[in-house]
């Protein structure tokens, strides 16, 4: 499988260069060349089938000629050490809990994915130039044991809003050979997300920049298109610009609809998707063209919202994030806007005939998780109550839908105690993060002074 740039102007890239690479040199992001559909014999079986099964399945579409499959079923069965249940809410919504990972949010999915899958890339024996070697098990990387000797150090930079950065930090944890940077923005992540990457250590280094979050992605991106810094070190992205990244997260649509399909409740479904830099809906938006038999997509936005007014009028205009309780969506430039307008000829009636939008204040969201929570006793993070809202209001009698519910409520705590006036209990996997002691290193959102910190680092 190759690799094209969005912006079409870079020369096609292997799987392993494009996710070592992450950003394609004329700053375009990577796309499969193919998107193969699933047989129908799949799909007729799906119910019957675990979460595991279903995304090796999926996972060999995209990865399969590149990765033995021995090797690459280890890597999904690894990487899937959790369940994603499909919980009823209220009338004909349901929620598709993503939270049950070991950060609680759904970006454990992606990044436990991508650890895995560069950790082999990694290894010698399994790199490119060594051709394609059948390994066994037990001589794939261990998550915990290493990538292997021989390969200098790769250095992963990820922007975070909130989720991301404890995902991807607790994904490639200890893995050596790797140094991960998590850039976020100071005072606009919860406490306990804060908490989730900035008190690892190891091979795990948070900077708190003095900005927003697009100012921490637009210095990522900077890096990457930096001579210098890529003469001087090895870099690549750990966000959902990263192919490694967003791909596996069509696992779990694949699995919400088998769940529901159980139900006999399959047959009009509407996925909502809390959307910030839509990378999660882009996922849904492959699983669909893989042969997914969904009606249709909702993107639900909070008061960024610069894909809800794309739909509208045609036209995108990006412009500063503002901070609000679903902070996770606070994004002013979604980077896999590219990517849908790609995967859809950059056709906006194509767009719109598959996908709808809606977008919700502060006021409605705190509304929402407030209502929900005394109506049903169903707990709602801020983002999840995006999605619930906007099926709420705009699902249909006949169909049925899913909501994707992002993150544990208890990672918003403070926020959602506020709102419904009740206590949130903390997991016992937040409250070991939260047991530790802060490490980071403060940064300003200027570019030359975050290269001269890289440059230095990566001595």
């Amino acid at each position: 499988m190759k690799y094209y740039s969005t912006n079409q102007q870079a020369a096609s890239a292997s799987l392993s260069e494009a996710v070592v690479r992450g950003l394609a040199t004329d700053r375009g992001l990577y796309m499969p060349e193919r998107i193969k559909p699933l047989p129908q014999e799949f799909f007729a079986g799906i119910a019957d089938m675990s979460f595991q099964e279903i995304a090796y399945r999926v996972a060999d579409a995209f990865f399969g000629e590149d990765i033995p499959a021995d090797d690459l079923r280890h890597i999904v069965y690894d990487t899937l050490a959790f369940d994603a249940p499909v919980v009823h809410v209220d009338g004909n919504i349901h929620s598709l809990e993503l939270y049950h990972g070991p950060t609680l949010a759904f970006k454990d999915v992606g990044a436990r994915f991508m650890a895995r899958l560069l950790g082999y890339l990694e290894t010698p024996s399994n790199s490119p130039s060594m051709g394609r070697i059948q390994t066994s098990r037990s001589q794939l990387p261990s998550i915990e044991g290493g990538v292997g000797g021989g390969s200098s150090n790769i250095n992963v930079l990820v922007a975070t809003s909130g989720d991301t950065g404890s995902a991807v930090a607790n994904g490639f944890l200890g893995v050596e050979g790797i140094h991960v940077y998590v850039l976020y923005p100071k005072g606009k992540v919860s406490a306990i997300q804060e908490c989730q990457f900035t008190t690892l250590g190891q091979n795990i280094t948070a900077l708190e920049v003095d900005g927003v979050f697009d100012d921490c992605q637009r210095l990522v991106k900077s890096a990457f298109m930096d001579a210098d810094l890529n003469a001087h070190m090895r870099l690549t992205s750990a966000n959902s610009i990263n192919v490694a990244r967003f791909l596996p997260q069509a696992f779990y649509y694949f699995y919400a609809y088998a769940q529901m399909k159980r139900q006999g409740k399959a047959d009009e479904l509407v996925i909502c998707v809390p959307s910030g830099n839509f990378g999660n809906l882009c996922a849904g938006l492959f699983a669909h063209r893989m042969g997914l038999p969904i009606k249709r997509f909702i993107a639900a936005n909070n008061r960024n919202d610069i894909f809800y007014q794309y739909l509208k009028t045609g036209e995108y205009n990006p412009r500063p994030s503002v901070q609000t309780i679903a902070n996770a969506m606070d994004v002013g430039d979604p980077s896999n806007f590219a990517r849908i307008l790609d995967l859809y000829g950059h056709s906006h009636e194509a767009i719109c005939s598959l996908i709808s939008g809606a977008t919700y204040s502060d006021e409605q969201i705190a509304d929402t998780v407030a209502d929900t929570y005394r109506r049903t006793g169903y707990l709602l993070d801020p983002h999840g109550a995006c999605g619930y809202r906007a099926l709420r209001e705009l699902l249909q009698p006949v169909e049925q839908g899913v909501f994707l519910e992002t993150a544990h409520p208890a990672k918003f705590r403070d926020t959602v105690e506020a709102i419904v006036r009740d206590e949130v209990a903390i997991p016992e996997k937040l409250q070991a993060f939260m047991r530790g002691t802060k490490q980071s290193v403060p940064m300003t959102a200027d570019f030359a002074d975050f290269k001269a910190y890289l440059m230095e680092s990566g001595e």
